[in-house]
């Protein structure tokens, strides 16, 4: 574990983290000392993490669709009423859409982009003048290799990700005199059923097809080591792989 700047008693934001990569990223912050304010878009879910995330620190969780505005101000609203501020922000929440040009009804376009890429704008957007008046914090964005490597069949979501790496670097030199670091954990393969058809009850074989995927909690280590980092250093892009992928035939 890198030793440098603490996480106790800060105060962090996860998009998206109900389940998979968020909520293995809320619960090692939580481990860490961080207070964690987590959102997803159905009750239930959030309702399941907090429970889930309740026994292992201070967590507040809330229903809110990062791709809608309104939303996003009213959940950071709460967050500042509950934490008091917030000194770190990760943007997870993400959908993954699939389809060739010609097949991709413009509604999918639409909601893969509004919630993978412009969601990410909307809670960037909203932090900013938390962290100025704290004198700055960090952003990490959850990414993916599809970020930089198009695949037939990912228009819209290689589109939401190679955007997404831009967008990321663009804030980092934004903002990097205003105290703000801004890192982009861009992931292959990880085991959170992203993408998973869900109705094929062949578990025992998804079981066995995700045993050389990345573990959630491998990304959740990455953003600790970023987060610790000394103030000095920004750690811009890190791309993670499986270390043993099937062989393609």
């Amino acid at each position: 574990m890198i030793s440098g700047k603490n996480i106790e008693g800060k105060a962090a934001i996860v998009t998206g983290g109900t389940r998979g990569i968020g909520r293995a990223i809320a619960t090692r912050l939580l481990e860490e000392g961080a207070k964690v304010a987590i959102c997803g878009t159905r009750q239930k879910s959030v309702d399941d993490a907090v429970a889930f995330l309740s026994g292992k620190g201070h967590v507040f969780g809330m229903v809110a669709d990062v791709s809608k505005r309104d939303q996003v101000r009213n959940f950071f609203a709460e967050v500042q009423r509950n934490f008091g501020t917030v000194h770190i922000l990760i943007n997870n929440a993400g959908v993954g859409t699939f389809g060739s040009v010609a097949e991709l009804p413009l509604e999918t376009w639409e909601k893969t982009m509004s919630v993978n890429l412009t969601g990410v704008y909307h809670c960037c957007h909203e932090i900013m003048p938390i962290f100025r008046q704290g004198g700055g914090g960090d952003v990490v964005n959850i990414g993916s290799l599809a970020g930089v490597n198009a695949f037939a069949g990912g228009a819209v979501y290689n589109a939401s990700k190679f955007g997404l790496v831009g967008f990321s670097e663009a804030m980092m030199l934004d903002h990097r005199y205003d105290g703000v670091r801004v890192s982009l954990i861009m992931p292959g393969s990880v085991d959170t059923g992203f993408g998973r058809p869900s109705d094929t009850g062949d578990t025992k074989n998804q079981s066995e097809r995700s045993e050389w995927k990345i573990a959630p909690e491998d990304i959740a280590d990455m953003v600790i080591n970023i987060l610790r980092m000394p103030g000095r250093t920004t750690v811009s892009r890190v791309e993670i792989r499986p270390s043993r992928p099937p062989r393609k035939v």
